[in-house]
């Protein structure tokens, strides 16, 4: 299947983690443009460099979504190297690990800033160009906890699932301008994030990551973790002209994982 993507530029934020270079990757191997945002500029490089020696265009660049005065600036250096973007994929990196209850509220303004106004401020920045252009794809990568809450991870259940609102109110406002708006819940993909999670609930349970990592993979229906290239090809389906009728919609990538309808 044409994707649709061919001179194309997309923005992936979080792509020199796991879930953010699959998508990278498979986005420019449909061959769009793509700048790799990062707060770590090495992985971000190291991915665009794995990009262009399978013939991609692909650019890194540092990207602090904590600092939402330089967003601007960022967009502008991609606009200025590769065009304006028509693709964002908002990935951003999780919280930590904590319970709902006693959390210093400076944290959960600072995880708000990083995981919600960032994502917000980067959209509004693009949005317009999308609307000029009449075509334009926004695909927010949340958690299956905004779904079923995960315990312990109760900043990411409430930050995130405020971005599903946003999400699906944007969606119906830009829609015929050409501009669909998703959002794509990861269930337990092999990630660095999901060793870090597995090894937190080994270290707080007095359990080994063996043990923990089975018991998770035991109430996943296809029985194992998903491969972040899974993930990615939902996401690339999503970046593409023939999901044009997709829209404020919540896709899960779960392997079943979620029990709720």
């Amino acid at each position: 299947m044409d994707l649709g993507l061919k001179g194309k530029t997309a923005l992936v934020l979080g792509a020199g983690g796991g879930l953010g270079s699959a998508i990278a990757a498979t986005l420019a191997a449909e061959g769009a443009k793509v700048a790799l945002g990062d707060i770590d500029l090495a992985a971000a490089g190291a991915v665009a460099e794995r990009i262009a020696a399978v013939g991609g265009e692909a650019m890194a660049l540092k990207f602090d979504l904590s600092d939402l005065a330089g967003i601007d600036a960022r967009i502008a250096e991609i606009e200025a190297k590769l065009g304006p973007v028509d693709v964002l994929v908002n990935n951003t990196g999780g919280p930590p690990p904590t319970p709902a209850a006693g959390q210093d509220p400076a944290l959960w303004a600072k995880s708000f800033n990083d995981m919600v106004l960032s994502v917000i401020a980067i959209a509004d920045r693009v949005l317009p160009g999308m609307r000029a252009r009449k075509w334009g794809r926004i695909i927010t990568s949340t958690s299956s906890g905004v779904v079923a809450p995960i315990p312990n991870l109760a900043i990411s259940n409430a930050l995130r699932l405020s971005l599903v609102g946003w999400s699906k109110t944007l969606s119906r406002e830009v829609a015929r301008d050409g501009i669909t708006a998703n959002i794509v819940l990861p269930g337990r993909i092999a990630t660095d994030r999901i060793k870090f999670l597995d090894a937190k609930k080994a270290e707080r349970e007095n359990r080994t990551v063996e043990e923990v990592a089975a018991e998770s993979t035991a109430t996943i229906p296809v029985g194992r973790y998903g491969d972040p290239q899974e993930y990615a090809n939902v996401v690339a389906f999503l970046a593409g002209t023939p999901s044009s009728y997709v829209n404020g919609s919540v896709i899960r990538v779960d392997g079943g994982l979620i029990a709720s309808i």
